[in-house]
C-alpha cells in the first residue's frame, strides 16, 4: 500500500517524469498534490500496472487532486541540455504550472535541483512508495503515450504507436532503414545497430 505522504508540510506535491530513456519524443514530467483523504486501491508504479488501469486512474487523479500539471522537454532541448537536465527542467515546469504552490516536493529517483527554495527530497522507487508520485507518474506516462501515438501518424515507419519511442529491435531497425526524424533524440547512440 503507497503512503499518502513523506511529511507533514502542505501541500506536497509529488513529480515523475517519462521517455527519459526513449530515443524519440519529448521527455515529460508531472507534478501532482493529492488531499489528505486520497485513495485508491489501483494506484501504484505506472509501469506495473496496465494501460487501460493507467488511463482509468488519470481521470480519477484529475477529478481529485487538489493540483495537477504536465510539461514536455522537446528532443532537440534534450539534446541541447542532456537528458538528465531535460528531465529535471520538466519537473520545474509542471511544479510551477501548478495553480498552487506546493510546501514540500517529493521526487522520484535520486537527483534534482532546487525548486524556488521549496524543500524536496529525492526517493528512489518513490512511484511505488508515495501516492502522490505514483500519480505524477501515471500522467506523465499517459499524456507522453497520448503524443506518441498523434505523431505516429505523421512518421508510421517507427511504430511508434507500439514502442511509443523506447529503443526496441524494431525501433531500431526503422532507424537504420529510413534514418531520424526531428523527434529522435540526435545525442542518443545507437550502438546496437553494429549487432542489426
Amino acid at each position: 500500500m503507497l503512503k499518502p505522504f513523506f511529511q507533514s508540510l502542505e501541500p506536497e506535491a509529488g513529480c515523475d517524469e517519462a521517455g527519459r530513456g526513449c530515443l524519440a519524443g519529448p521527455v515529460f514530467a508531472a507534478a501532482v498534490m493529492l488531499p489528505r483523504d486520497f485513495y485508491d486501491a489501483g494506484l501504484n508504479d505506472s509501469k506495473q500496472i496496465s494501460e487501460k488501469t493507467r488511463y482509468r486512474l488519470r481521470e480519477i487523479i484529475q477529478r481529485n487532486a487538489i493540483a495537477w500539471s504536465v510539461a514536455k522537454i522537446d528532443a532537440a532541448e534534450i539534446d541541447h541540455i542532456n537528458i538528465l537536465n531535460a528531465s529535471i527542467k520538466a519537473m520545474h515546469v509542471s511544479i510551477s504550472q501548478l495553480s498552487l504552490a506546493p510546501a514540500y516536493i517529493i521526487v522520484d529517483g535520486n537527483r534534482f535541483k532546487p525548486y524556488n527554495a521549496i524543500p524536496y527530497s529525492t526517493i528512489i522507487k518513490g512511484d511505488g512508495k508515495f501516492a502522490s508520485i505514483a500519480a505524477a507518474s501515471i500522467l506523465a506516462k499517459t499524456y507522453r503515450d497520448d503524443f506518441m501515438l498523434e505523431v505516429h501518424e505523421k512518421f508510421p515507419q517507427y511504430q511508434w504507436n507500439k514502442n511509443k519511442g523506447y529503443g526496441t529491435l524494431t525501433h531500431r531497425k526503422a532507424i537504420a532503414e529510413f534514418g531520424r526524424c526531428e523527434l529522435h533524440r540526435e545525442s542518443f547512440k545507437l550502438k546496437e545497430f553494429n549487432k542489426l
